[in-house]
C-alpha cells in the first residue's frame, strides 16, 4: 500500500473549515466541562428516576466507538418481547444556551473521517461523562416498547433512569456469532446470561424487520468502504458489510425513534422529524427496474420496490450492490423538518416505511437528538416546551445545511484516503456503477474496493445506474481526485 507523505489529518481539518464548520471549541468550553464534572453530572435514582442498574444492559457499536449513545436490554413478557433502549442523558449536563450547546447547535453533528473525527461535544463529555461507558453508572432516558410475534410495536413508554452498561460489544464480533459463522468473543463466551440476552434481542429485531419489510421498508444491504488507517497511514480499504448485529441495533433505533415521535404527537407537542419524501426521480427508478423485467406503477410504491430489490439480491448478488446504490441516489437524501404539535398527518420516512420518525437515539453526536431529548423531558415533566416552532424550524434548516456539508467533507476525505490507497494501482481496470451524471461530470463507484471517482474519458451516454468497466488513470490526494477512463 502506498505510504504517501500527504498529511490526511490536516487535509480533513482544512476540508471542515472550507465547508463552514468550526472544528475547535469556543471560549468557555473548558470551564463548562469542569463545572459539569464538579457538579457530579450523575442523576441519583428516586422520584421519577428509576434505578435500573441491575439489568443486563449491553451496547453494540463499531470496534473503535467511544461515544456510546445507547444501550439495550430485553425480556419476555405477556404479549411478546419487551425492549428497553437506554439513551445517554446529555441534556442534564449540557444546558440550552451554554457555550457547548451553542457550538453543538452550529455544528449539528459529529463528523467522522477515516483519519480524524470532529466531535459535536467535547470528548470529555461525549466519550466520558455523558457516554454510556462499561461499568459506569449513568443517567439515561429509557424508551420502552413491546414487540409482538408479528413485529408490531405497542405498550410504549419513556422514563428517566440510572443505568449501567454491563458489556460494551462490537458489531464485528456479535454479528458473525448471531449468524452462526463465528465463535462468541471472550465477553459473550463468558456469560450464558449475556448470550441468552443477545439472542432474545435478535429475535425481537428480526420480528421488527420482517414487519417493516411487509410495510414497504427498503432493504439495501450495500457494501461500504472501510479504510484501515494506522498512525495516519492508509493500510488498505476493506468492505464493511451489514450483519445481524448492525441490523439488530438499526431496528431498535428505528423503533425507539418512532416511540418518541408518537408520544410527542399524542401530547400535541412540536418536534423535529427525520423524513425522506417520496422520490423525485421515481420515473427513473421505474425505468431502471424495468430493465430487469419488473414493472412498477407510476405512483411511488416502496413495497413493490422492496419486493423487487429482495428478488434481485437473491438472484443476482454480484450486481445487486450497484443497483441498490443507484436507487439510493435516485431516492434523494433524508432531511429534518419541523412538525407542529397540531399537525394531524405529519410526513413519514419513505425508505424506512416509518410513519413517525424523530431522531432521538444519539444525543452525543447529533444535535436534533439532543433537542428531541429536551422536548421529551419537558413533556414528561409537563413543563412548557423549551423551543418555539420558529426555533425548531431554524434548527432543522441548520441541520440540513450542515448535513450536506458533512457529506461533502466525508466524501472528499474518503476520496483522499482512496487516492492514497489506489496510488499504486493506476492502469488497472475495475467494474463499477454510474452514481452521478450531469453538467458537473459523470461519477462511477467501483465495487472492489468500494470507492468513487470521475469518468474523464468516454463518459458520454452514461446515466445513473449503468454498469461499466473503467480503467484507473490518475489519483491526486491533494485535490481528492480519482480519475477513470471508460475501458
Amino acid at each position: 500500500m502506498s505510504s504517501h507523505p500527504f498529511d490526511l489529518a490536516a487535509a480533513a481539518t482544512a476540508e471542515m473549515v472550507r465547508e463552514g464548520f468550526h472544528p475547535g471549541f469556543p471560549t468557555g468550553t473548558e470551564e463548562q466541562v469542569e463545572e459539569i464534572r464538579a457538579d457530579g453530572h450523575a442523576v441519583e435514582p428516586g422520584g421519577d428516576v428509576r434505578d435500573m442498574r441491575s439489568l443486563l444492559w449491553s451496547s453494540i457499536d463499531n470496534d473503535t466507538s467511544r461515544d456510546l449513545d445507547q444501550i439495550e436490554v430485553a425480556d419476555r413478557v405477556d404479549g411478546g418481547i419487551r425492549v428497553r433502549v437506554g439513551i445517554a442523558d446529555v441534556s442534564s449536563s449540557v444546558l440550552k444556551g451554554t457555550p457547548i450547546d451553542d457550538h453543538a447547535k452550529d455544528q449539528t453533528q459529529t463528523v467522522y473521517t477515516a483519519v480524524k473525527n470532529f466531535p459535536m461535544l467535547p470528548n470529555e463529555l461525549s466519550t466520558d461523562l455523558t457516554s454510556l461507558n462499561e461499568n459506569e453508572d449513568r443517567a439515561a432516558d429509557v424508551v420502552e416498547f413491546v414487540v409482538d410475534a408479528n413485529g408490531g410495536v405497542g405498550q410504549e413508554n419513556i422514563y428517566r433512569a440510572v443505568v449501567r452498561n454491563k458489556a460494551q460489544l462490537a458489531y464485528s464480533k456479535v454479528g458473525p456469532w448471531l449468524e452462526g459463522t463465528a465463535q462468541p468473543d471472550a465477553k459473550v463466551a463468558a456469560s450464558s446470561e449475556l448470550q441468552a440476552q443477545l439472542k432474545l434481542q435478535d429475535e425481537a429485531a428480526l420480528a421488527l424487520r420482517a414487519e417493516r419489510v411487509r410495510q414497504g421498508a427498503l432493504e439495501f444491504n450495500r457494501a461500504e468502504a472501510d479504510p484501515v488507517v494506522v498512525d495516519g497511514k492508509v493500510q488498505e480499504i476493506r468492505t464493511a458489510a451489514h450483519n445481524r448485529a448492525t441490523d439488530l441495533i438499526e431496528e431498535f433505533m428505528i423503533a425507539a425513534n418512532g416511540v418518541g415521535a408518537r408520544m410527542l404527537k399524542a401530547a400535541g407537542r412540536s418536534c423535529i422529524r427525520r423524513i425522506v419524501k417520496t422520490p423525485e426521480r421515481w420515473d427513473r427508478i421505474v425505468e431502471l427496474v424495468g430493465r430487469h423485467g419488473t414493472k412498477l406503477s407510476a405512483e411511488p410504491d416502496s413495497g413493490a420496490l422492496n419486493a423487487f430489490l429482495s428478488a434481485q439480491r437473491a438472484s443476482d448478488s454480484v450486481h445487486y450492490p450497484d443497483l441498490a446504490l443507484a436507487i439510493i441516489k435516485l431516492m434523494g437524501p433524508g432531511e429534518y423538518v419541523l412538525t407542529p404539535g397540531n399537525d394531524p398527518n405529519p410526513p413519514g420516512h419513505f425508505g424506512l416505511a416509518a410513519g413517525d420518525y424523530a431522531h432521538s437515539t444519539a444525543p452525543n453526536r447529533r444535535f436534533p437528538d439532543l433537542v428531541t431529548q429536551r422536548l421529551v423531558k419537558a413533556m414528561l415533566a409537563k413543563q412548557p416546551a423549551p423551543y418555539s416552532d420558529a426555533e425548531l424550524e431554524a434548527i432543522a434548516a441548520q441541520c440540513n445545511l450542515q448535513e450536506r456539508a458533512a457529506r461533502k467533507v466525508e466524501r472528499a476525505m474518503q476520496k483522499r484516503v482512496a487516492a492514497v490507497a489506489l496510488a499504486d494501482q493506476v492502469g488497472q481496470t475495475f467494474h463499477g456503477v454510474v452514481t452521478g451524471a450531469g453538467d458537473k461530470g459523470t461519477w462511477v463507484r467501483v465495487f472492489h474496493p468500494p470507492v468513487e471517482g470521475k469518468v474523464v474519458h468516454g463518459e458520454r451516454g452514461l446515466d445513473v445506474g449503468d454498469t461499466v468497466d473503467v480503467k484507473l488513470i490518475h489519483t491526486d490526494p491533494v485535490h481528492a481526485f480519482i480519475d477513470f477512463a471508460r475501458a
